[in-house]
């Protein structure tokens, strides 16, 4: 991990730089190391993924959290941005209902969480346990 002192290297939009790695250790490296407000959300993020499905496989790949049910496939996937965290379905068409912000790619879509706004959890929830059994994206 790029480190400034104790602290990781946040790249832009506040997005942590950590480096590759599997299992649940780096994921809680990155969101430890999540500025401000995000870092709560991130927190929460995986709460609900860890609680919707249990043993969920994951990852750190590109500087972001990657979750999935049978690695290298991944169905989740969150990153900082200087207003909010985009987290991206990569099968995110199929569910429903569809998560609300497209994507440049057909079967992508996104939900962002900007500073202050709370996750419907059960809405949430829902998606992460529809897209976990969804074919993925194997990365």
């Amino acid at each position: 991990m790029a480190k400034t002192g104790n602290k990781p290297v946040l790249l832009s939009g506040g997005n942590p730089q950590i480096a590759k790695g599997y299992g649940d250790g780096p994921v809680k490296e990155y969101i430890a190391a999540m500025p401000g407000w995000k870092q709560a959300v991130g927190r929460r993020i995986d709460e609900i993924v860890e609680r919707a499905i249990p043993g969920v496989d994951k990852a750190i790949k590109w500087n972001s959290p990657f979750y999935g049910v049978e690695r290298p496939v991944w169905f989740l996937s969150f990153h900082c941005f200087d207003r909010y965290i985009k987290v991206t379905f990569f099968d995110g068409a199929s569910l429903d209902p569809v998560p609300p912000v497209t994507s440049k790619y057909p079967q992508v879509r996104y939900f962002h969480v900007h500073e202050g706004e709370e996750i419907d959890e059960a809405q949430f929830s829902d998606w992460v346990k529809q897209a976990s059994q969804l074919p993925g994206e194997r990365l």
